[in-house]
């Protein structure tokens, strides 16, 4: 029998500028996604959650939180950009150019902007990727840029719990 590690995602010696990650995941939102969220974040606007309300409004039915939809693209691009993250350093440039409806189904992918070490932590390295969600229908949903410190490959969490095992 042969046992098989899953994943480990990228570390900063992986990030080439210029570089496109397809994020295999795609999800479909649905309207207690959006009631949940927005009620999770106290956001009293009922444009989110009250569909009469949202009926009567140009869009005829509500509309997703936007921060819902910066919460799940930024999740969908862990598995490719951030899995070793040490820590997000910022983000910039968000951009939300068409509207996300309960029922759209977003995907997302990342474009790697740059690439540079730490100057102050020899096991991290610098990583800014701009982050692109996109509906069915290929309308851009959000875009952003993101910063963020990755562990060098050898370094973090899971090396330290296991020095001498996986360390790709």
């Amino acid at each position: 029998m042969t046992t098989h590690t899953g994943w480990h995602g990228r570390f900063y010696e992986d990030f080439v500028a210029g570089d496109v990650f397809e994020h295999p995941l795609g999800r479909t939102v649905t309207t207690t996604d959006n009631v949940w969220f927005t009620l999770l974040t106290q956001n009293t606007a009922p444009l989110h959650f009250d569909h009469e309300y949202a009926r009567r409004t140009e869009f005829g039915q509500p509309l997703v939180n936007s921060t819902f939809t910066l919460s799940l693209v930024a999740g969908q691009s862990v598995t490719d950009v951030s899995q070793n993250v040490f820590a997000n350093l910022g983000w910039e440039r968000i951009t939300l150019p068409n509207p996300v409806f309960e029922g759209d189904t977003i995907r997302s992918r990342s474009t790697v902007l740059r690439v540079r070490e730490s100057a102050s932590r020899p096991t991290l390295g610098v990583v800014t990727v701009r982050t692109t969600g996109y509906k069915q229908t290929d309308e851009v949903v959000i875009e952003f840029e993101r910063t963020l410190l990755v562990y060098k490959r050898g370094h973090g969490p899971r090396y330290a719990a296991d020095p001498e095992g996986d360390r790709s």
